[in-house]
C-alpha cells in the first residue's frame, strides 16, 4: 500500500469520490470499472484517514482531506448512497465518517472537530440521512454505528432527530430554528417517529440496531429528553405501547418494556412518570404483561407494574382498577416468578407492592 501514496496525492480524493458517488445514481448502473474506481477510491480515503500498518496517517494529510470532504459536500452524498455500494466500500463509509468527524486540528480553538461542526450547524440533513439508513438493510448497521458515536457527545444530534419535521429530498430543521422550550407539537411524521415502523417492521438485524440507536437516544442526553417526551406524552406513549410494547416481535417487546421501566424509574422523567401511572388503560397493558407466557415480559412487565403500585399519588381509575382486582392480584402474586428466589430484590419488591395492594382502601366514587 506504500506505493499507493508514493504514487498519488493523498489529499485529491474528495472531489473524485464525488462525482463517482453522483454517478451511482445514473441510470444505466454503474459500469463495472467505474465502480471498482469508486471501491478503490473510498479504500484510499480510508487508509489516509487511519494510516497502515507501513505509514501512520500525517495529520496535515488528513486535516487536508476533512477539508476538502466538508467542502465537496462530501458527508451528505456518503450517507445517502451507502446502501448502494459494496459491502467492503459500506465498512470503508462508516470508517471515513468515524475519522472524518472526530478529526480536530491540533492548534485549533474551536471545541467541535469541523465536520462535526458543518453537520451540527449547516447539514443537518446528513444527520437525518444517516437515520434513513435504517429503510434500507444494507445501510442500517454502518450508519446506526455512526449515530451512536456522534449522540454519545452531541446533544445538538439527538435535538435534530428528535424536532426534525422534513420529509425526503426536503431541507432538515436547522438547530438555530429548535428551541425545545417553545417547540410546537410534534407532527408525527419527522425522521425520529420512523424509528417505530423500522423497529417493528425491519428484518431482525435492521430492527435490532434500530433499537439500540433508539435506546441511545432516548436515554443519553436526559434533560432534552424528558421536555421532548413531557411535551409529546400522548403522541409517543400511544406508539409506543401500541407498537413496541405489544409488538408481536419477542425481542423488540421484551426491549421495549425493559426500555419503558428505564425511563419511568428515570429521576430526569419525573414528569412523565407521573403522567404515565395516572393511565388506567396504561396499568392495563401492563397486567397483561404479567400473564405473558414468556417470564423475561413477565419479569419486564413487573418493573413497569410496580411503579404503578409504589405511587403513593394514584389516579382515581388506577385505585380502581387495583382494587376492584384485589383478590385475583394478591392470589396470582406470591406464586408470580417464584423460580427468582436468588434474586432477593425482587423477592423483596414483590413482598412490598403485596402489602401495598393488601393495604388499599376501598374503591373511590
Amino acid at each position: 500500500m506504500v506505493f499507493l501514496f508514493r504514487n498519488k496525492p493523498k489529499t485529491d480524493l474528495a472531489r473524485p469520490a464525488k462525482d463517482l458517488l453522483l454517478r451511482l445514481w445514473q441510470s444505466p448502473p454503474l459500469p463495472q470499472k467505474t465502480e471498482d474506481e469508486l471501491v478503490k477510491t473510498l479504500s484510499q480515503m480510508k487508509l489516509i484517514l487511519q494510516g497502515t500498518h507501513e505509514s501512520e496517517s500525517s495529520p496535515e494529510q488528513v486535516a487536508h482531506l476533512v477539508n476538502s470532504t466538508i467542502q465537496e459536500d462530501l458527508l451528505y452524498l456518503l450517507a445517502h448512497s451507502i446502501r448502494l455500494l459494496p459491502f467492503e466500500s459500506r465498512k470503508d463509509c462508516q470508517s471515513i465518517f468515524s475519522y472524518v468527524l472526530r478529526f480536530k486540528a491540533a492548534n485549533t480553538l474551536s471545541p467541535e472537530p469541523p465536520a462535526m461542526s458543518y453537520i451540527i450547524h449547516q447539514r443537518p440533513e446528513v444527520i437525518v440521512e444517516l437515520c434513513r439508513g435504517y429503510a434500507y438493510k444494507e445501510s442500517a448497521m454502518p450508519c446506526g454505528v455512526v449515530l451512536r458515536e456522534i449522540l454519545k457527545q452531541y446533544e445538538e444530534v439527538a435535538a435534530i432527530i428528535l424536532y426534525d419535521e422534513s420529509q425526503e429530498n426536503e431541507r432538515a430543521t436547522s438547530l438555530d430554528e429548535i428551541d425545545p422550550t417553545k417547540a410546537p407539537l410534534q407532527s408525527g411524521k419527522g425522521v425520529f417517529w420512523n424509528f417505530f415502523p423500522w423497529i417493528q417492521n425491519g428484518a431482525f438485524e435492521v430492527s435490532t440496531d434500530a433499537f439500540t440507536t433508539f435506546r441511545e437516544l432516548l436515554t443519553r442526553h436526559k434533560q432534552l429528553v424528558a421536555l421532548y417526551l413531557e411535551k409529546n406524552f400522548h403522541l409517543f406513549f400511544s406508539r409506543y405501547n401500541s407498537i413496541l410494547v405489544q409488538s408481536s416481535s419477542y425481542v423488540t417487546k421484551r426491549q421495549s418494556i425493559k426500555l419503558l421501566g428505564e425511563l419511568l424509574l428515570d429521576r430526569a422523567n419525573y414528569n412523565v412518570m407521573t403522567q404515565y401511572v395516572e393511565s388506567g388503560d396504561h396499568l392495563k397493558i401492563c397486567m397483561t404483561l404479567l400473564k405473558d407466557d414468556r417470564k423475561m415480559v413477565q419479569y419486564e412487565g413487573f418493573h413497569v407494574f410496580k411503579v404503578f403500585v409504589a405511587n403513593p399519588h394514584k389516579s382515581p381509575p388506577v385505585q380502581r382498577i387495583l382494587v376492584n382486582n384485589r383478590e385475583r392480584l394478591l392470589r396470582f402474586l406470591p406464586t408470580f416468578l417464584e423460580d427468582r428466589t436468588e434474586d432477593e430484590q425482587f423477592m423483596d419488591e414483590k413482598s412490598f407492592l403485596i402489602r401495598q395492594i393488601e393495604s388499599m382502601g376501598p374503591v373511590p366514587s
